[in-house]
């Protein structure tokens, strides 16, 4: 049917029958998994597709997924993909053997900054007072978060430079996705955590965790949480997601699954989600969203060497 379809003999909305499989290359809990599900939703209340099949491959910020992906899809119109800026940081810190560009670009979808939290029974009180500890012995303060490479590891690492302490000293604990990283934070296992603001809100919200910092320009809307740089520490970075179709689809295929993703993020369910975990749309598709993760790989890529990481 996708291949009729991709013929221009079947309208999308027979598309209808077909059944998405969406790929997940992180673990259960994560932002990448919520924002696969509610993706999958939304294709289905939308008409768009009627059933959506899920796989979690978690790992190596990504790239476990992103190979499974490459390797098991060639050629298939109906499998799509969920990733963002934490797999552009991910490939450009572990070199894997496959590539972002031998999958096929769809669409941005969301952004979303960082919020970085306390365990409820830390000693700490405030993002002053982890600087203050990470300046006398950079070792002692545990940063945990997702996949070295992600968004977090990238603020954590200019955090440090942006206040004298040689990035290559942070004590980052990656975890392979955003229940393990939950855990550990709850746990106290690790000293600080950063993540999506959506992750950690109903941890925050029931006091379970101390919000500290985001990683915007502005506060959030809604949010009372004061951005670093309001606190004197000159860091803004944000974290984008989007979807990618499989390797070596037709350009009908590729139109196909773009009808799809831009019906999808107009529904109900999509726009009740992105307002629930504090998702800004960031929608952009065709040579516009090729062109911006070309300039992202080059410019995280920057940021990366500047603090210290690559």
């Amino acid at each position: 049917m996708a291949a009729l379809a991709a013929a221009g003999t079947l309208p999308l909305s027979a598309l209808a029958a077909a059944n998405v499989k969406m790929m997940i290359p992180a673990n259960p809990g994560g932002g990448w998994d919520t924002t696969g599900r509610a993706l999958g939703k939304a294709l289905m209340d939308s008409g768009a597709a009627s059933t959506v099949t899920y796989d979690n491959k978690g790992g190596a910020a990504g790239a476990l997924g992103l190979a499974q992906f490459v390797n098991g899809s060639k050629g298939d119109g109906n499998a799509m993909m969920v990733m963002g800026a934490v797999m552009l940081g991910g490939l450009i810190t572990g070199k894997p053997p496959v590539s972002l560009s031998q999958a096929t670009p769809i669409a941005r979808l969301t952004s979303e900054y960082n919020v970085f939290v306390l365990p409820a029974n830390s000693p700490f009180k405030s993002m002053a007072e982890v600087i203050e500890q990470l300046k006398k012995d950079p070792g002692s303060v545990k940063w945990g978060g997702g996949s070295r490479g992600s968004t977090e590891h990238i603020a954590a690492a200019m955090i440090a430079r942006e206040v004298g302490v040689d990035p290559a000293k942070i004590n980052y604990v990656a975890f392979r996705g955003g229940g393990e990283a939950t855990a550990a934070i709850l746990g106290g296992n690790v000293t600080i955590g950063g993540s999506g603001y959506s992750e950690f809100a109903e941890y925050i919200n029931a006091g379970k965790m101390k919000a500290l910092a985001v990683t915007s320009e502005t506060r959030l809307k809604g949010v009372n949480v004061p951005t670093l740089k309001e606190q004197g520490v000159n860091v803004v970075i944000g974290n984008w997601r989007g979807v990618y179709g499989a390797p070596g689809i037709s350009a009908e295929q590729r139109k196909v699954l773009t009808e799809m993703i831009l019906k999808a993020v107009k529904s109900k369910s999509w726009m009740e989600a992105s307002e629930k975990n504090n998702w800004t749309p960031a929608v952009l598709t065709g040579p516009a969203f090729d062109k911006f993760v070309d300039d992202d790989f080059a410019s995280l890529r920057a940021t990366m060497v500047k603090s210290g990481m690559v």
